[in-house]
């Protein structure tokens, strides 16, 4: 069963086509997994070998191509017609140098007549390589590549209400999930065993709905490696008294996610930890009030950063990003981001994982929340007390 209605998708094309045309661009090939999801529904691990939807405005319906041994997976997940779904056979991915998937893609735009168009690439995605982009200028030396990066991925931007139920429903999963986490953090408890059930909890989901494996591994550090944003847990550590802990996760369903992280002390936090908790709390609530549609995302982050200022203190990074359908390696959607200079316009149902972190001297301070913009403001998706946890 797909996961929308087959109108849900053809809304989405249709946006695609209309970007597109923007652009000036005739066909667009797709090749981040998570776009190909949105556009074609998609659905399968098979993002470790090329791969790609392809979109004309000649086209009613996308093209998606797939390894013949993903066929039964495509014809399952897309909404599309058989025809429209094509494998190519594994003799595409023996000799890359020789025969390569992209000519494959090459010779299929040749049937098609799309072969001297002006065809967008995401050239920046994560699973597009420098050599399909040279297979493809060898195969389409008529063709005028543009680079489309980010175009499907603005388009998902705005979420639809059954997109925004599956957050949530994210949400639920990741709340149960750090609740849990939280009350087995104790002295003499083995890092990776918190882990352990942290997966657990990820993937069993709710009880009435089941959870999928994240984008990104869970984030949670301890002791001094809380100074450090993207560690996960050792493999042979423990749990100590007088210990920092930080816990990035998040739940994920139908591909959706919703990030949550929290900060937890083992003993009497000190004065410092206790002082940078208030100030990341204070400096997320007054960010979050500044939320509303009609203001840019610099001037978010501004209140943010005019908050911890006061305090003397300073975060260079970005503290928010767009969040939602998405596989890894990150479930990051890669547009807007709460950052100086990002001139992005708020909008009702954009959806962002706000991420206040501040890593100082020997340890560091997370707390987040996965918010939508409404009408009138943003309201959390993720809903777990704002606070330093004291074990």
């Amino acid at each position: 069963m797909l996961p929308f209605d087959v109108i849900e998708y053809k809304e989405r094309v249709r946006k695609v086509k209309a970007s597109m045309e923007e652009q000036g661009l005739e066909v667009l090939l797709i090749t981040d997994p998570a776009n190909m999801n949105y556009v074609s529904g998609y659905d399968a691990l098979s993002y470790y070998v090329p791969q790609g939807v392809i979109i004309s405005t000649e086209l009613e319906e996308p093209v998606c191509i797939v390894r013949l041994q993903d066929l039964y997976c495509a014809t399952e997940t897309t909404w599309m017609t058989q025809e429209n779904v094509i494998p190519y056979p594994d003799k595409y991915l023996w000799e890359p140098k020789n025969l390569h998937v992209m000519d494959f893609i090459g010779d299929f735009l040749k049937e098609k007549g799309l072969h001297n168009k002006k065809i967008g690439l995401e050239m920046d995605a994560y699973y597009f390589t420098a050599h399909w982009y040279h297979r493809l200028e060898k195969c389409l030396p008529d063709a005028t590549f543009i680079d489309a990066t980010s175009l499907v991925n603005w388009v998902r931007g705005q979420k639809s209400v059954r997109e925004l139920e599956y957050m949530q429903i994210a949400a639920r999963i990741v709340e149960k999930t750090m609740y849990n986490a939280i009350e087995k953090i104790i002295p003499g408890v083995r890092e990776r065993d918190v882990a352990a059930g942290v997966y657990h909890d990820l993937v069993e989901g709710t009880g009435v709905y089941g959870g999928e494996y994240p984008s990104l591994s869970p984030i949670m550090p301890a002791g001094e490696r809380t100074a450090g944003a993207h560690f996960s847990w050792t493999t042979e550590g423990k749990y100590q008294s007088n210990q920092l802990v930080y816990m990035e996760l998040s739940g994920c369903y139908k591909r959706y996610h919703a990030p949550l992280t929290r900060t937890i002390y083992i003993g009497e936090p000190p004065e410092k930890v206790l002082e940078t908790t208030k100030i990341v709390v204070e400096g997320l609530n007054t960010a979050l009030a500044a939320v509303k549609p009609g203001v840019t995302c610099e001037e978010v982050e501004r209140a943010w950063q005019t908050t911890i200022n006061k305090y003397g203190l300073e975060k260079e990074s970005r503290m928010g990003y767009t969040v939602g359908l998405s596989y890894p390696p990150v479930w990051s959607e890669d547009t807007a981001y709460f950052k100086p200079g990002e001139k992005t316009v708020l909008k009702p149902n954009l959806t962002f994982h706000m991420m206040p972190g501040m890593w100082l001297d020997g340890y560091g301070v997370a707390i987040t929340e996965t918010i939508r913009v409404t009408e009138t403001g943003c309201e959390t998706i993720t809903r777990f007390p704002r606070e330093l946890f004291i074990k």
